[in-house]
């Protein structure tokens, strides 16, 4: 191939490559980012269920919706971690009031029992307003409780009778779940309040 020849390919070849990277930059630039999934998305938790509250009266499932939910089931016996898990959901819940006042208005945190032959509705009351007046605690008949812990797959199992009472083994989970009702993620309850309210800040729009 003389000179001229390769010359004149040199300039043809050129041009087209500029193009064609100029092409793929632009098309690099305009992709989006696409959006996190949920942890939980499509995840067989929650379901229907019917308690009651500190005044006895009945609370079913559905009356939320529309609405962001947390749900907790513990027990106001428990010695040491219902109260420490309680304590940071709620310390970061009242951070994302501060923060994001608006979306916490749509965010409604529950506290079901899941030792109701002692957390009658005036003990769970009680025992749930010494965290803040967000927090709605729940109880009701065992059948209604095993009911409400097999929906949301939470673990407890009574242990064995003691001088000072029995103890309940339980799973340690704050549900997080969107106003339809699904499971969105599990909040962070043992580390920080700031993790608990980071990671409601980055769901509950």
């Amino acid at each position: 191939m003389n000179a001229h020849a390769m010359t004149y390919r040199l300039r043809c070849i050129a041009p087209l490559a500029l193009a064609l990277v100029a092409s793929l930059s632009l098309s690099a630039c305009q992709q989006q980012p696409t959006a996190e999934s949920p942890p939980l998305e499509g995840a067989a938790i929650g379901g229907p269920f019917s308690l009651v509250d500190k005044d006895g009266k009945t609370v079913t499932w559905d009356q939320f919706k529309g609405r962001w939910r947390i749900v907790y089931f513990g027990y106001t016996f428990c010695p040491d971690a219902c109260p420490m898990d309680v304590q940071s959901l709620m310390r970061g819940f009242g951070r994302f009031e501060k923060s994001h006042p608006g979306q916490a208005e749509t965010v409604q945190p529950i506290f079901i029992t899941i030792d109701p032959a002692r957390d009658t509705p005036e003990v769970v009351g009680a025992w749930t307003a010494a965290f803040g007046p967000r927090l709605l605690g729940l109880t009701g008949t065992q059948e209604q409780v095993d009911k409400a812990a097999k929906a949301f797959a939470a673990y407890y199992r009574k242990g064995e009778e003691t001088a000072g009472g029995y103890l309940m083994d339980h799973s340690r989970i704050a549900y997080l779940m969107d106003p339809d009702g699904n499971p969105v993620a599990m909040l962070p309850i043992d580390q920080k309040p700031e993790a608990v309210e980071a990671e409601l800040a980055k769901w509950v729009k």
